[in-house]
């Protein structure tokens, strides 16, 4: 337990892995020590954002925002800073002092019953199907053993059947839980005629589990002939989102890192029967279109960002295909170009693409689910490893149509379905042998092609907008050296302690006011911080109701990397020099004051007597030292 405050931020500090946090809402690339991506705070088009995982921050080297973990959250979450530790600390299982307790704890509490109802639930489901206990249990138990789905899929995806009865689940859970509870759980509606009824009635049951493995949802599909909707899924609510959770992924997510690529499927039986069968890596949404923070999720797992998608081969789930390959595609936009031409089905190891994208379409035909279950998982894999990257499947299914096509006003107007996508590839090489593959097959020159090509470019240019960037006005020359001269306590592996550098500084004074406080902040927490890493984490602990302050803190951080490495007398003289340089500024800047007193007063004045004897001593003492150096 935390016996403080300033303790628990700590512990919660040491547990929070910034690459992990931004990752949540940012996908990245890493380059070098650093990882990269889209700005989330402004419209970045070319990844500006930096996180650097050693300090523990982030940094846009566009808009200018930064900070640590801590602060990313709040921005993002749009929360306070005591109510994201109070947050942080409920899920790290950390004991907030009673001084900082929040006096209502309802959110928390709520969700904590909603979780444990949900689970119950489960097991009460699963527990009628397993042992026989509902009338219609051999129905259902009929219904996946033609899904190819026996005892052990049944106790793995813990499968069950909610009763015909209206309120079955409702008598069992409502000794132990609020009608609140079981109704924002999803696991109950109010009745028409009073009281409250099961929202699952008559339906196998498929549980969903988020990334941790909670229960946290329910589809269930129905077992009479005549029963609508087919599926009826859980609404969301406070534990339940089904635009950023993807069904299967908490039993897939270790093969998704192992095999380094994900296959997006429709349907919960697709992902049941693909798992149960080998093919591990997969998972599907929970009843609604794949959203970019479904791809963002992804994205955490699969170091290249391989994805293959495998919907239905009709008409809907070519659709589909399109749509989810538009989102991948826009989710990694800045991170470079998408993976065009097939080089090699061999996976490459140097993360050279923002992403790839395949489809597995077996020509049978059938969903994943019927085909692993008809034709077997080897075949399946069969054609995943030969799955055609999406350009190539978009242009495939194209040139299918091709000899429906004959006149030149149909060729024209049949090439422009092509063109749009053919735009998409940015090499230049690659372009031509696309162009002149397409133009192999339809019968004309390969600089037809390439001539719509060059129309539709100039036809669909954005237009060129005068773009105001937001510029900082330039530091003052004084103001820049005072940063530098803050920055060589945030050194690591510094040869000079704390203590020494402070001896080094002196008296030197900060004549910026946030400058200032960063200083009196330094010199109060040196005494108490063991090392740079600390440092930084109590300084923006220290200055989290204090922007401006904070705001500071990532260029000094940039700054200290520049003097790392360098050797205690080197070091020693970055230090001397840059006091030097504050000092000599400051001089510079009261002699100039002096001589704008000076020409305000008149020369009979027996006050300019005095200010020139001021100057004259200010100008001799510059001197001396200049002569000194």
């Amino acid at each position: 337990m935390a016996g403080n405050w300033d303790e628990l931020i700590q512990q919660i500090k040491e547990r929070l892995d910034i690459v992990e946090v931004v990752s949540e809402q940012v996908v990245l690339k890493k380059r070098g020590n650093n990882y990269w991506g889209l700005c989330p705070f402004h419209k970045d088009k070319n990844p500006s954002f930096c996180v650097t995982p050693h300090m523990g921050i982030y940094k846009c080297f566009s808009c200018g925002e930064a900070g640590d973990a801590l602060k990313f959250l709040m921005k993002t979450r749009n929360v306070e800073f005591k109510d994201l530790i109070i947050e942080l600390a409920d899920k790290f299982g950390l004991e907030v002092p009673h001084t900082h307790k929040n006096s209502e704890g309802s959110t928390k509490e709520l969700k904590a019953q909603m979780l444990k109802a949900t689970e119950i639930a489960t097991e009460f489901y699963h527990d009628l199907l397993l042992r026989n206990k509902d009338s219609n249990a051999d129905i259902a138990l009929d219904y996946l053993t033609k899904r190819g789905i026996g005892t052990d899929i049944i106790k793995k995806y813990h499968i069950g059947i909610a009763p015909k009865a209206y309120t079955a689940l409702y008598d069992e859970l409502r000794k132990d839980f609020s009608n609140e509870v079981l109704e924002k759980a999803g696991l109950v509606l109010k009745s028409d005629k009073g009281g409250y009824i099961d929202r699952f009635r008559n339906r196998v049951i498929i549980p969903i589990q988020n990334e941790n493995g909670e229960f946290v949802a329910f589809g269930a599909r129905a077992l009479e002939k005549d029963q609508n909707p087919k599926y009826l899924n859980s609404s969301d609510s406070l534990i339940y989102n089904k635009s950023r959770l993807l069904y299967g992924l908490y039993t897939a997510k270790e093969a998704i890192k192992h095999e380094d690529s994900v296959i997006l499927m429709e349907g919960y039986f697709d992902v049941i029967s693909s798992q149960a069968h080998g093919i591990e890596n997969c998972v599907a949404s929970c009843g609604t279109s794949l959203t970019p923070d479904h791809v963002k999720l992804l994205s955490r797992y699969t170091k290249s960002r391989r994805i293959y998608l495998s919907f239905d081969t009709d008409s809907a789930g070519q659709k589909a295909t399109a749509r989810g390959a538009s989102i991948i595609k826009e989710v990694f936009a800045g991170l470079g170009n998408v993976k065009q031409f097939d080089e090699s089905y061999l996976p490459s190891s140097d993360d050279k693409y923002a992403c790839e994208i395949r489809v597995i379409a077996p020509p049978e035909g059938k969903d994943p689910d019927e085909f692993v279950r008809s034709v077997g998982a080897d075949a399946y894999k069969m054609y995943m490893e030969n799955a055609p990257l999406f350009i190539d499947f978009q242009i495939d299914s194209i040139l299918k149509n091709k000899d429906k096509f004959t006149t030149p006003q149909e060729k024209a107007q049949f090439i422009s379905t092509l063109i749009p996508i053919l735009v998409e590839i940015k090499n230049k090489i690659i372009r031509a042998e696309y162009a002149d593959m397409v133009a192999q097959s339809l019968g004309i020159v390969p600089e037809a092609i390439m001539s719509e090509i060059r129309s539709y470019e100039r036809m669909n240019a954005p237009r060129v907008e005068r773009i105001v960037k937001n510029v900082t006005k330039n530091n003052s020359v004084s103001k820049k050296a005072q940063k530098n001269l803050l920055s060589v306590f945030l050194v690591p592996d510094s040869h000079l302690n704390f203590t020494q550098i402070n001896e080094m500084i002196g008296d030197v004074a900060f004549d910026d006011e946030i400058l200032t406080i960063v200083k009196t902040t330094i010199d109060k927490l040196i005494c108490n911080v063991n090392n740079v890493k600390e440092l930084i984490e109590h300084l923006y602990t220290e200055f989290v109701d204090n922007p401006d302050a904070q705001a500071v803190l990532p260029e000094l951080i940039s700054t200290s990397e520049a003097y790392r490495g360098l050797s205690e007398e080197d070091f020693r003289s970055v230090i001397k020099e840059t006091i030097d340089k504050i000092n000599r500024i400051r001089q510079e800047k009261e002699i100039e004051h002096i001589k704008q007193m000076y020409k305000g007063i008149d020369d009979d004045d027996p006050e300019a007597l005095k200010i020139q004897i001021q100057l004259r001593d200010k100008i001799k003492k510059k001197r001396q030292k200049s002569e000194n150096n």
